[in-house]
């Protein structure tokens, strides 16, 4: 069996788990066992307490159940805005995900080359990282406020208990980061470009070194302080040297 048939066979094996967890993440939105709690008033009669993202449900041992929804979007907590909008950007991500990796598997033979197939595959995988990532954060921020407050001593409203809901998001998370990186190693390794590592540099020889030491121009600060001295020594020696030849010449005539 040669490489290429054992990347084909993974990453059907990474679709499929992908695939398996963006339906278990999809399957939690309507679900409205996000959290529980179950009040005993009276002997015969038990109430339970659930809800969501969307709605507050009640039902009770008697079998009368009742929904209803938030009433005001805009009084809701900035919380539970962002574990939507998380879940939301969940499910889209996962979807988008799926059709980059179908067109990109080998096994399809979809696009082009093996590279621009490998490279569509590689972005299917970030996309499934990212909508993995989404539903983790969803899900383990919705259980840290829900046992925070759980835990609280001075929290004196209804307390809640994490539902099936959560731990079904959590599966469905870790089933897309896990399809999803292994889908990035393989598919980069082989679409990405390589990099060359650099080329060796070149030793100094003795002419090169030479050349540097006598052509290479002093800096600003040597130019003007090393300058002025030179020229006026110069001027200066030019007028001694004449006025010992005129001396010279008068005292011999």
């Amino acid at each position: 069996m040669n490489y290429r048939t054992v990347v084909m066979y993974m990453e059907i094996g990474c679709l499929v788990s992908c695939l398996c967890g963006w339906i278990l993440v999809c399957s939690t939105l309507p679900t409205e066992y996000w959290t529980f709690s179950e009040v005993g008033s009276i002997v015969l009669t038990t109430s339970n307490y659930y809800s969501n993202l969307w709605r507050d449900c009640i039902s009770d041992t008697t079998g009368v159940s009742d929904c209803k929804d938030y009433p005001s979007m805009l009084a809701l907590p900035a919380f539970l805005h962002a574990c939507r909008a998380l879940a939301v950007c969940s499910v889209i991500t996962g979807f988008f995900g799926g059709v980059l990796t179908l067109v990109g598997m080998k096994c399809t033979k979809i696009g082009g080359s093996e590279i621009a197939n490998a490279r569509v595959t590689f972005a299917g995988g970030i996309t499934y990282l990212v909508s993995g990532f989404c539903g983790m954060i969803t899900y383990s921020w919705w259980a840290n406020r829900v046992i925070s407050e759980f835990l609280d001593v001075n929290f004196r409203a209804q307390k809640f208990e994490l539902g099936a809901a959560v731990f079904i998001g959590w599966g469905g998370s870790i089933l897309l980061l896990s399809g999803g990186t292994v889908l990035t190693y393989f598919s980069g390794k082989e679409g990405l470009p390589k990099i060359s590592p650099a080329r060796p540099r070149r030793p100094a020889t003795y002419a090169t070194a030479r050349t540097r030491r006598t052509y290479m121009l002093p800096g600003a600060s040597s130019r003007v302080t090393l300058g002025p001295p030179l020229f006026y020594e110069g001027r200066r020696s030019r007028a001694t040297t004449k006025t010992r030849l005129t001396f010279n010449r008068d005292s011999f005539v």
